[in-house]
């Protein structure tokens, strides 16, 4: 994937290497245990468990990390990718405005409660940010299968990014409007692979303009798209729960399946328009 020479956002809380805070509360459960089984078994979402996981260790006082752009190439790639991303929603989304970025390592804490990297890369609606360990690239190879190419991990910050896109026009909220209202648990879940997948159109939409938005300094290459779609594939609830438990439950589901994913990952791409991303219908 081309992006070196991408316009540099400075809009990134840089974390790693500091401790998560001191936490006041008891122990309990494993939180990295926790998260994992929340996330991949009982089907729920980031927020739930950083909630969860702040009543079993405390809250945790987190001092301010270095704001601008990273000096290492890892953070570099995220400042410029985000930035692109922002360019490209500006451009397409009247009264946009950037998230927050943070970069961490372990755990931090954040507006919906203690984040742990076991949740994977995720986003607060509460503080309006996106929380990334970048450890979890190497985990999204080795224990998902994942693609290792730049533009798999492109994908995932552009759907973290879409989940603010989401919070920005509502959708987040009258999706937790009717989950409140429905019926069962997994008619609940209905609307948050709704959500998940949108996001994942999202990320396709961004995929098809960024080299329009930045004068093609960042843009897909030949390969790229094929390597974002095996992601896609690796983190669909049916392949992550025959990984995590041999078996698949589908109505613990909560982002949707592989085939899912990757055809709403390819929508957005192949439309270049976030309108035909509605997957509510």
């Amino acid at each position: 994937m081309k992006w070196q020479g991408g316009r540099r956002g400075g809009n990134i809380e840089d974390r790693r290497g500091m401790s998560p805070g001191a936490a006041v509360g008891g122990g309990g459960i494993g939180i990295i245990i926790l998260a994992l089984i929340g996330y991949f078994v009982f089907g729920m979402e980031p927020q739930q468990i950083a909630e969860m996981a702040s009543s079993q260790q405390g809250t945790a006082t987190q001092q301010a990390g270095v704001e601008g752009t990273p000096a290492d190439e890892a953070g570099q790639f995220v400042d410029v990718i985000g930035a692109n991303i922002n360019d490209v929603w500006q451009g397409s989304l009247q009264g946009y405005t950037p998230p927050r970025v943070v970069l961490y390592e372990q755990g931090t804490g954040t507006g919906c409660g203690f984040g742990q990297s076991a949740m994977g890369p995720f986003y607060c609606p509460a503080d309006q940010t996106v929380y990334l360990d970048l450890s979890f690239w190497q985990d999204m190879e080795t224990q998902l299968g994942a693609s290792g190419a730049e533009f798999a991990r492109a994908y995932v910050i552009a759907h973290e990014f879409g989940h603010h896109v989401q919070t920005l026009t509502g959708a987040s909220q009258q999706v937790r409007q009717a989950q409140q209202q429905a019926r069962s648990q997994e008619e609940a879940n209905q609307y948050s692979i709704a959500l998940e997948l949108q996001a994942d159109c999202y990320a396709g939409f961004w995929a098809a303009n960024a080299a329009r938005a930045s004068g093609g300094a960042v843009a897909l290459e030949p390969g790229d798209l094929e390597e974002g779609l095996k992601t896609a594939n690796a983190i669909g609830d049916d392949m992550i729960q025959k990984r995590m438990q041999g078996r698949v439950t589908p109505e613990n589901f909560t982002h949707g399946t592989a085939e899912q994913r990757m055809t709403w990952l390819r929508r957005g791409y192949d439309s270049g328009d976030p309108n035909t991303c509605n997957t509510f219908n």
